[in-house]
């Protein structure tokens, strides 16, 4: 038995999220589906982490056990030849056994994008908030106030799973062009519904032309009962970078960058 680190993107369109559920198609899913039919056994996979509905991801990242003598280009072709139009595997290799897609992840990147001018063409990858004044130097004003370590419970979706609501927010950065505004924030982990809910808050706080210190108070307060914090819709956001200690992997030390996902040591 041997395991494997994936690393995909997909289109979120069609999905109800990365998770399996009852009803409704899954990313998770349909990878162990196709896994499963190449094993011809039951295949499962474990991700980095959940995408709702509509969120999209450039670098989601599973591993799987796999007990056919595959190299892991072999599995990667016989997946790519069975695969949706929406999904694409970037890379597959070999990880040390005891391995978490998961655990072993100690930073992840998210971006949202919103449009200045909504399009039939974009309006399933891009965010655009009818009636919402959008105000790019409170926006800017806004992220410092969520970086470093802080109890996101006011910004999050409650979930008795989880054990902790502290997170480490690394880095946030505002960058606008002449039709999109881009958000881009890193932490240690997120909450559910976090990074939305963030977005959401700030695109409140610029509509509303609030003092961007009000998020001292939000962050206290550890409520979603606020009327400033909204849930940004989920067609915006992209899972856009997950971080790894380079010896989970049965490989040569990586000696650039891939697109998407970065093995750097701890």
């Amino acid at each position: 038995m041997k395991r494997f680190f994936m690393k995909l993107a997909y289109d979120g369109t069609g999905f109800q999220g990365w998770q399996n559920q009852k009803k409704g198609r899954t990313v998770q899913q349909d990878i162990e589906n196709i896994l499963s039919e190449i094993a011809k056994t039951k295949i499962a996979v474990t991700g980095a982490g959940r995408t709702d509905a509509g969120v999209h991801a450039l670098a989601q990242c599973v591993h799987f056990d796999f007990m056919i003598e595959m190299s892991a280009n072999q599995i990667l072709k016989a997946i790519q030849a069975k695969l949706p139009p929406d999904i694409q595997i970037v890379e597959v290799k070999k990880a040390v056994p005891d391995f978490s897609a998961r655990y072993d992840a100690y930073q992840r990147t998210y971006e949202y994008i919103i449009t200045k001018t909504p399009t039939p063409f974009n309006r399933h990858y891009k965010t655009y908030f009818k009636r919402k004044y959008l105000r790019p130097e409170i926006i800017n004003a806004c992220l410092p106030y969520f970086i470093g370590e802080h109890d996101f419970t006011s910004f999050s979706k409650f979930n008795p799973q989880i054990k902790s609501p502290i997170c480490t927010v690394i880095d946030f950065s505002f960058r606008e062009t002449t039709e999109d505004l881009y958000l881009e924030i890193t932490a240690n982990r997120f909450l559910h519904n976090m990074v939305r809910r963030i977005i959401g808050t700030v695109v409140n706080i610029s509509h509303k032309n609030e003092n961007p210190a009000v998020i001292k108070e939000l962050i206290a307060a550890c409520t979603t009962q606020n009327k400033l914090i909204s849930t940004a819709p989920a067609n915006g956001l992209y899972l856009k970078e997950i971080f790894y200690p380079e010896n989970c992997f049965l490989c040569p030390p990586w000696k650039g960058e891939l697109k998407g996902v970065r093995y750097n040591k701890k």
